[in-house]
């Protein structure tokens, strides 16, 4: 492939994006043409790294090495349409990320042919996320033993370079590529966007946080923990006693959140408006029963239903995602 008509965009950005992310797919088409290419190769390239580095079946000195390839490969302009990711496409049980990796070549060209701004800023932002998921391969080594997280400076530091910077990415490509992106300046979105990102990296931690600790992960931070009397493992066995640290990390998700809903009641362009807030307000409403489960959060995994997604999506087109509307719809969501 030496071309930008012989890459398979059409089947990058429509099937393979589909099937890893319903419901990432679903805002990409919401959003205008001059933002679907730079936006959607970025998920694909972050959603392939985060596929190889939990690839738990690999050993993690290998996950690394591999990480540390396609970092290199991001990163460069030489041409090749080798694919040395086979071993991680075959130990695949989920089809889509089997055919994801299976694509990494057809990505990386895509990734070429791109404007230069806009392959500048896939590249740096995702640096950051894959140091992110290095640290977290290195972190959780051993799925047989429980690891957490230091302090809290560490998941503030991890929730930006997997989330936050996103919410650069998307501030800086806006920017660029619409010309009424808002009226804010610069400065002030990016500081929402990070926060945006980071709220919705805190509510994706909260809500799996029975899940990773079955896996031998702990994002609560240690010294946290420590304060409370409790060591990771004793979150199987007596949980109640973290609720005020779930509480703590619930409110600071929720702050987050509500950076979002006013970065997005700052964008001028409604369906932009619509495609920005919709994950604050699946995430709100997340949090809402994050709270109602407390410690049950340790056995059973909360989750919107689709239909109620169905509502919020159909709340936001019906009234073209008005700012009074995103206002409106935050606070019920959160009750």
């Amino acid at each position: 492939m030496n071309s930008r008509s012989s890459i398979p965009i059409p089947r990058l950005r429509g099937a393979i994006l589909r099937d890893v992310s319903r419901s990432f797919y679903l805002s990409i088409r919401l959003l205008p043409v001059p933002l679907r290419d730079p936006i959607a190769l970025a998920y694909l390239l972050a959603r392939a790294t985060d596929t190889i580095a939990d690839t738990a079946e690999v050993d993690a000195a290998l996950r690394l090495e591999r990480l540390r390839d396609l970092a290199a490969l991001i990163k460069s302009d030489a041409l090749s349409a080798e694919n040395s990711f086979h071993s991680f496409a075959s130990r695949q049980k989920d089809e889509a990320e089997r055919a994801l990796i299976e694509q990494l070549p057809a990505c990386l060209e895509w990734l070429r042919s791109l404007p230069d701004a806009d392959r500048r800023d896939i590249r740096e932002v995702l640096a950051r996320i894959n140091e992110g998921q290095m640290l977290d391969v290195q972190r959780f080594q051993n799925p047989t033993q429980i690891c957490a997280l230091d302090r809290t400076a560490d998941l503030e530091r991890y929730t930006y370079l997997v989330a936050g910077c996103v919410g650069e990415f998307w501030t800086r490509i806006c920017f660029r590529r619409l010309p009424r992106f808002t009226a804010q300046t610069p400065t002030r979105m990016l500081e929402w966007g990070v926060e945006y990102g980071k709220g919705l990296q805190l509510v994706n931690i909260l809500r799996d946080v029975g899940t990773d600790l079955r896996a031998g992960r702990c994002y609560l931070p240690a010294a946290e923990l420590q304060a409370a009397g409790l060591a990771p493992a004793d979150l199987f066995r007596d949980a109640t006693r973290a609720e005020p640290i779930l509480r703590a990390w619930q409110e600071r998700a929720q702050q987050g959140l509500a950076a979002g809903v006013e970065y997005a009641c700052a964008i001028e362009p409604w369906r932009v408006r619509l495609a920005t807030v919709l994950p604050a307000l699946i995430g709100l409403r997340t949090l809402a029963l994050l709270r109602e489960a407390g410690a049950d959060v340790f056995e059973r995994r909360v989750k919107v239903e689709r239909a109620e997604v169905r509502r919020i999506i159909f709340a936001l087109v019906s009234r073209l995602a008005a700012p009074p509307v995103l206002q409106t719809l935050s606070r019920r969501l959160s009750l």
